[in-house]
């Protein structure tokens, strides 16, 4: 990895609280070469020449020698540590006052406040990481359900820079032929690259290339969650449904029609996906130009749905349900029938979920009783089950990035020609410009030659403070 200069001067030494205030224990991080001599000069006990590795008791110390904290001191030396620098982490009483003071006293001994994402930064400028690792940071930290956890562990792990190092190793064994049989251009019996079998590798490095920037919308997907739209005519039970699958009284619920005027939304995780809910105005003609305006939303949110759940409480006609579909192209269906304890006993209901064909549409459909709250499990099942998601483990390789997307979007339009020119039988010299594109649009992913200033600014701006 290459060194470049870091407008927040690595050689000074860096403090930040890492932990919230008001707990039962708060953590001060420092990090540089002087780390451990300003810690040392306010603690109570000398640790210059402790051993890596190590705990110590004592107390921080004010100005007047006066005791700020009983705290332990944990002590790190480079290069084994986050940030590969020598590194302390001061472990005091989480009140906001006292991690305050312990900040204070560090700052006083010639030690400068960390800015947002400086300690990851650091830990990529001394290779501790690549630059899609330190991505997978910022994304753990704000992961909020299971699938998004496991794919930012994916990429911090490195699954994701090892299939990259893959491509680049192909690319650079052919760049390498081509550029061989260039320095032997005298010699025109001679041929290194067999150009049939440099093809052949240069669509398939293409085809995984193409299918890790596919995987960017299941990825944005998983990680933002599912919007799910509730969507049919006013008083068939919308609102009662997203409270049940929200286990919560969310939306108002009445006998009077349109009561539901304006967009309400929640979230809930189905085997540790997140799946947006929005309950929507009903959709009926009306002269209320209130309603109305909530009938136009719904139109709207209805275009960002991935999945949509169409709620009657009688069976619609063939013309209703060739009008919702027009309006679900490229959408998951599911038609619940609602109300079904009006048909018979709740208790005697057989819940069921069916996929329905014929030549112009295709749905899923389930009945369920929002008012006795049955089939409300087998909703969310098939909820799931419709979103068609890939299993995901620590070792899944998809992309969440739109910096990575991008990358791999102009990767794959490089190979294209580097494909085309092979076709056409260019010059060798034409080809290689092609490759070592396509190379170093790789290498900007995981940050392995210089990476402009502004897109490190741009990475790490939004990181907390303290990491």
């Amino acid at each position: 990895m290459q060194a470049y200069n870091n407008p927040l001067n690595p050689s000074k030494t860096i403090c930040a609280i890492a932990t919230q205030p008001g707990g039962a224990i708060g953590t001060i991080r420092v990090s540089g070469s002087d780390a451990i001599r300003i810690v040392d000069s306010i603690f109570s006990r000398t640790i210059l020449n402790a051993p890596a590795n190590t705990l110590h008791y004592g107390e921080i110390l004010d100005e007047k020698q006066q005791t700020v904290d009983e705290v332990v001191v944990s002590i790190w030396r480079a290069p084994h540590s986050y940030t590969g620098e020598d590194a302390v982490e001061i472990s005091c009483h989480g009140s906001a006052y006292i991690m305050e003071q312990v900040l204070h006293r560090l700052i006083e001994n010639n030690c400068r406040q960390a800015k947002p994402g400086e300690y990851t930064q650091r830990a990529y400028l001394n290779g501790k990481m690549d630059l899609s690792q330190t991505e997978a940071v910022a994304d753990l930290i704000a992961s909020t359900n299971k699938a998004s956890h496991k794919l930012a562990l994916s990429q911090l792990k490195g699954h994701f820079s090892s299939e990259l190092s893959k491509l680049r190793s192909q690319l650079l064994k052919i760049n390498s032929l081509l550029e061989l049989e260039l320095d032997f251009s005298d010699h025109e019996e001679l041929e290194f690259a067999d150009r049939t079998e440099l093809i052949a590798l240069s669509e398939e490095i293409d085809r995984k290339v193409t299918t890790l920037a596919r995987s960017f919308k299941t990825g944005q997907t998983l990680k933002n969650g599912i919007p799910v739209a509730i969507i049919g005519k006013t008083n068939v039970g919308k609102s009662t449904l997203l409270n049940r699958l929200l286990r919560d009284n969310r939306a108002i619920v009445s006998d009077i029609h349109g009561t539901t005027r304006d967009i309400i939304e929640d979230t809930i995780s189905i085997n540790g996906v997140d799946f947006h809910f929005i309950d929507t105005a009903g959709i009926r003609k009306t002269t209320d130009y209130v309603e109305q305006l909530g009938i136009e939303r719904t139109l709207a949110t209805l275009e960002k749905a991935q999945i949509v759940l169409w709620v009657v409480d009688n069976e619609p006609t063939e013309s209703e349900k060739k009008e919702i579909l027009a309006q679900c192209v490229d959408k998951h269906l599911i038609l619940v029938h609602n109300k079904v304890d009006d048909l018979t006993e709740p208790t005697n209901q057989q819940n069921h979920a069916a996929t329905s064909h014929d030549s112009t549409y295709t749905y899923h459909e389930i009945a369920i009783s929002g008012k006795y709250n049955l089939g409300i499990n087998q909703l969310e099942t098939l909820i799931y089950k419709v979103a068609d998601l890939p299993e995901i483990t620590e070792n899944t390789t998809i992309v969440t990035n739109a910096r990575h997307y991008d990358a791999l979007t102009r990767a794959h339009a490089s190979l294209l020609r580097v494909q085309e020119a092979m076709a056409m039988n260019l010059s060798g010299d034409l080809i290689s410009e092609d490759l070592k594109d396509t190379i170093s649009i790789l290498a900007e992913i995981t940050g392995d030659q210089i990476t402009p200033q502004e897109t490190l600014h741009n990475i790490f701006k939004h990181f907390c403070i303290g990491k």
